[in-house]
């Protein structure tokens, strides 16, 4: 019997790739829709190491759109369920959990250890603008998600530096924000026009 759970991965990247992926360290800000997938996405594909963090709980009205929210799971933490189905995914994964909300001081100390990767899935225009800004500070590559409410062509998604963003109410609110603290382009964003 076969136990090599990644082989259809290593069948796309690759062995070496693969292996790469072991020493991978990915933080994920917010584990809401985009959060929540990226998170388990990166762990099937085998990444080694990963911290997760969000505040929030499951509301029913993320029945329609969170991997995380079933009628069981309404009223629970989602950083304890996605820990949980992540770890049941791949058992040896190394997972550090922060059930914060992501003020200025709590994103540097979230900072100070590196990443290979940062996600941004953070909701909160605040937060979001100071963990891109840290992010970029500290050199760690990083992917931001704008907004995509009420779009409906998926054919219209789209990663692009966030200087190429257009038609995304997110997007440019975020552009305004950095800009002030000299931040124009830089990283990547997923949006929708």
């Amino acid at each position: 019997m076969n136990l090599n759970w990644k082989q259809r991965t290593e069948l796309l990247l690759g062995t070496d790739n693969v292996n790469k992926l072991k020493f991978v360290n990915v933080l994920v800000c917010g584990l809401g829709g985009v959060g929540a997938v990226s998170a388990e996405m990166l762990c099937r594909a085998g990444v080694g190491k990963m911290t997760i963090i969000d505040n929030d709980t499951i509301h029913h009205t993320n029945l329609n759109r969170q991997i995380l929210a079933l009628k069981s799971t309404i009223g629970k933490s989602k950083i304890h369920l996605m820990k949980e189905r992540l770890l049941d995914i791949n058992p040896q994964l190394e997972i550090t959990c922060t059930d914060a909300f992501l003020g200025d001081e709590k994103i540097q100390e979230v900072l100070q250890q590196s990443f290979d990767y940062v996600i941004d899935a953070i909701d909160t225009l605040t937060p979001k603008v100071f963990l891109i800004y840290h992010s970029i500070q500290k050199g760690f590559p990083l992917i931001s998600r704008m907004g995509a409410g009420g779009k409906t062509d998926p054919a219209k998604v789209f990663i692009t530096d966030i200087s190429q963003t257009y038609n995304c109410n997110l997007a440019k609110l975020i552009r305004k924000r950095l800009k002030n603290l000299g931040v124009k382009t830089g990283f990547k964003t997923v949006f929708s026009p």
